[in-house]
Parts: C-alpha cells; structure tokens; sequence
C-alpha cells in the first residue's frame, strides 16, 4: 500500500464490549509503530456531534423513534467526516474509530426495527464512503456485557436486556451481510488478548500491495 495512504478503522459492537479501552489502545500500537493516527468518537467530537450526543444518549426521558435516531447519528458522522476524517485520510494519518454505521445498523436497524438495509442506504445517500477499511465488533453475550457497566446508564444503555440481546444479534447479522467488511472478535476474553487479536487483524491492513 502507499505509504501516504490512511486507512480508517472502526472498533464497535455492543456496550459493554469494552470498545473505549480497545480503540486507546489500538491507537498507542498504531503510533508505536510509526504511524500517523488519530481517534475519534461517533457520536461526538465535533461541536454538533456533541450536542446530537447528548440529544440522544444523555436526555432519558426523550421518547425518540428509531427512525429519528437513525438520521440523528448520521448527522453527527457526517460532521465528523467532513471536519475531520476526510481530512486526515488525504493526509496519510490512520483514522480508529469508537463506532460508525454499523452501531446504527445494530440499535436502529436491527434492534430497533428501522431496517439495517435501510441505514445503509441512509449512509449512501449522506456519506462519500459508507464502508471503513474494517469494521471489528467486539462480541459479547449480554449478561456479561451489563455485569461491566458500573456506572450511571445512559439513554441507550437503560433500554433493557431484550434490546441489548436484539443489538449483539444486529452486530453479528451485519458481520454475516457485510464479511468483506466486518470481523468478529471474542470480547469476553481477556483486555489483553483481546487487543492481540485486534492487532493481528489490523495487521494485514499495513500490508505492501
């Protein structure tokens, strides 16, 4: 591959997977190894990013259709791309992403009932580049996954077991709709071993072509 050439990797799967920990450090071995990277959050970073985000994540008592929430997230990742992302891949710098479209896939599309074939096509209709080079879902059963969250929950997060179980179900439907896409890693292991294997993936993506 050229070396002036970013690539834009995404870390996502359900909450609790541990994706936040995985993206940091992914991101330190990344630029241990020379690259130019930067990480992001989706939603977020930006400045309208961050107020989506606290719209659909920190206000509970909001009663938002999936729908609505679907076209929420794609704004926000719209901003982020056109500030930031686009950017930093014309300039060579590797993109780590905390979630993408495929976490609106997941929650929306499939667990909310919107269609994950029809956030697709919403992020073909918004988006210049729908697909990341890769996109990893950290797998995780449900109860284990809500074990880990000591912590105040957000709007998402408080929507109970049986959406959670519809949301890891949506992950797994896209990783079979999208293999050239979307991989799949065992996130009830160990941080370590997890991180292992997140590398031995990415790696592929430093190949010379």
């Amino acid at each position: 591959m050229s070396q002036t050439r970013g690539r834009f990797v995404v870390l996502d799967g359900p909450d609790g997977c541990g994706k936040s920990t995985q993206v940091r450090l992914l991101a330190e071995w990344l630029h241990e190894r020379g690259k130019m990277v930067t990480a992001y959050r989706d939603p977020g970073t930006t400045a309208v990013g961050e107020k989506l985000r606290s719209i659909l994540l920190d206000s509970a008592e909001l009663k938002i259709p999936a729908n609505v929430e679907a076209l929420l997230f794609m704004a926000a990742r719209v901003q982020l791309w056109q500030e930031h992302i686009a950017a930093d891949l014309a300039t060579g710098t590797w993109v780590v992403m905390d979630r993408w479209i495929s976490s609106t896939c997941a929650y929306q599309g499939f667990a909310g009932g919107f269609g994950i074939e029809k956030v697709i096509q919403l992020g073909q209709d918004c988006l210049p580049r729908v697909w990341p080079d890769l996109t990893i879902v950290l797998d995780i059963d449900t109860e284990t996954a809500a074990g880990r969250m000591d912590r105040a929950l957000d709007r998402m997060e408080q929507k109970g077991r049986e959406y959670h179980a519809k949301v890891r179900e949506g992950f797994l439907t896209l990783a079979r709709m999208q293999p050239e896409h979307v991989k799949v890693v065992d996130a009830a292991q160990s941080i370590e071993v997890i991180q292992q294997q997140v590398q031995r993936i990415v790696a592929e993506l430093t190949i010379e072509y």
